[in-house]
């Protein structure tokens, strides 16, 4: 018999029917008339139950049948006289694909995240992390949608390059080279002329500057894919390899690129809404008990559209007023994650759109303002989060770039094709930034990146 998938005969009401599940054991309960067995197949948060009546099934045979077992049952589809379930499945027969031991790491109820780390290869199998990419899933699909329909073109940036768009010089070097045994110039320099690409490579940081020139060619374009830090950051908000989200547009300013933003992160909340209710409501339960509100609120506010100096004026006054702060605020300082949700979640009680940055504290390449002090970025704040999105109108005069790039000694001599977008038929663009982990972050109400990405990398840990 073919297979239903559970979520599929969750929604059925054709009662009578002959259906065939597999899938893996979540529970299962014994009494000398009846078994009763939970199963769950990875489409669904909810699980099916499989009634199995005495002498169906030998008892040898159910005996081995403990949580994490993955079997195949077919059986009747009947309507349920218990609560919380429309139907449920009177079992004729069990075939048992795989046993599963006492020694099985998920079987117990209650483990902390930090725990199921250790089994990241097993965790995902759990009822929160079954939900959590699903909604990650639906989180994909949403992005690709809004953009699709919004007139962008998918680009796709190499994850090999020569280039450090952050100017931080945190990358992860590729190589082909025999490291016990390298060779080196007069000054110790390491000679890169017989490694595979003949210069020093590394993965990237970001596909942004290679964005430029889609956006320059083909009017609007996004990037997704992953992205690699080596920045020895273990916090609940870093990892070393994770996903971006890069939409790149010609011919906008800074007013568009904040609407822009706005309206692409509401998108995706409302997606996540209207199609992974049953996950958000697990989670809302298990995980969060805010989520959904906070969810919904983000879709009713307009965005704070707040000038940092501003906001610096807010902290101050609040440290005045008695707020402490771990880190120091003053104008010029890069705002902390406590100063962001401050923002947020103290004084405004929305999300904020930061802009017009200290020059010194953002990157070479955004648009300097008139006052010669600050920029047209932007930074998008949200509640539990802090910075969702980080963006900007970026510099297209060639000679501004060039002078901010050797005001600050910024190596160039890789990148001679991107200072040709500017030479040949510049154009005002901008653009930015939405690390996708932290955009599920939100959306699950899950509280350490970690969580969020099936296999996780971060300092010292690259398991599975």
């Amino acid at each position: 018999m073919k297979r239903t998938k559970i979520v599929d005969v969750l929604k059925d009401t054709e009662y009578g029917k002959d259906v065939c599940v597999k899938g893996w054991v979540r529970t299962h309960r014994s009494s000398k008339a009846v078994d009763f067995i939970a199963l769950n197949d990875g489409s669904t948060i909810k699980n099916v139950q499989v009634v199995v009546d005495a002498g169906v099934v030998s008892e040898e045979t159910l005996k081995q049948i403990t949580t994490g077992s993955c079997i195949s049952v077919n059986g009747k589809l009947v309507e349920s006289p218990a609560k919380g379930q429309a139907s449920e499945i009177h079992c004729e027969s069990i075939e048992i694909y795989g046993l599963c031991g006492s020694d099985y790491p998920m079987q117990k109820k209650g483990q902390t995240f930090e725990y199921m780390r250790q089994y990241a290869h097993l965790r995902l199998r759990t009822n929160t992390f079954g939900a959590v990419m699903r909604i990650r899933h639906n989180m994909a699909i949403a992005i690709h949608r809004y953009f699709h329909e919004h007139g962008f073109f998918y680009f796709h940036s190499p994850l090999i390059t020569a280039s450090d768009c952050e100017g931080a010089g945190q990358m992860f070097q590729v190589t082909t080279k025999n490291l016990y045994d390298l060779k080196k110039d007069d000054e110790g320099k390491i000679i890169y002329d017989d490694d595979f690409f003949g210069k020093q490579t590394s993965l990237t940081v970001s596909g942004q500057l290679e964005g430029e020139l889609g956006a320059t060619a083909l009017g609007a374009i996004y990037t997704f894919g992953p992205t690699f830090r080596a920045e020895n950051s273990n916090t609940p908000r870093h990892l070393a390899e994770f996903w971006m989200i890069e939409p790149e547009v010609a011919f906008i300013d800074l007013n568009d690129l904040m609407d822009l933003e706005e309206d692409f992160i509401k998108y995706c909340v409302q997606w996540a809404l209207d199609n992974c209710k049953d996950d958000l409501q697990f989670l809302n339960q298990f995980v969060d008990k805010t989520l959904i509100e906070r969810l919904e609120g983000v879709l009713k506010e307009t965005f704070v559209r707040l000038p940092y100096t501003k906001g610096i004026e807010i902290l101050q006054e609040a440290i005045k007023n008695g707020k402490k702060f771990e880190f120091p605020c003053q104008w010029g300082d890069d705002l902390a994650s406590e100063h962001e949700r401050y923002l947020v979640e103290e004084y405004f009680k929305k999300p904020v759109i930061m802009t017009d940055y200290p020059k010194e504290i953002k990157a070479f390449y955004m648009k300097i303002n008139e006052d010669g002090k600050t920029v047209q970025g932007t930074d998008v704040l949200f509640p539990q989060i802090g910075e969702i999105i980080g963006g900007s109108v970026r510099e297209e005069n060639y000679d501004k770039l060039m002078a901010e790039i050797e005001r600050r000694n910024v190596p160039m001599k890789d990148m001679w094709w991107y200072l040709d977008t500017r030479k040949y038929g510049s154009c005002p663009h901008g653009g930015f930034g939405l690390g996708f982990e932290r955009l599920i972050l939100f959306v699950t109400g899950m509280q350490n990146i970690r969580d969020v990405i099936p296999f996780p990398r971060t300092p010292k840990s690259a398991e599975f």
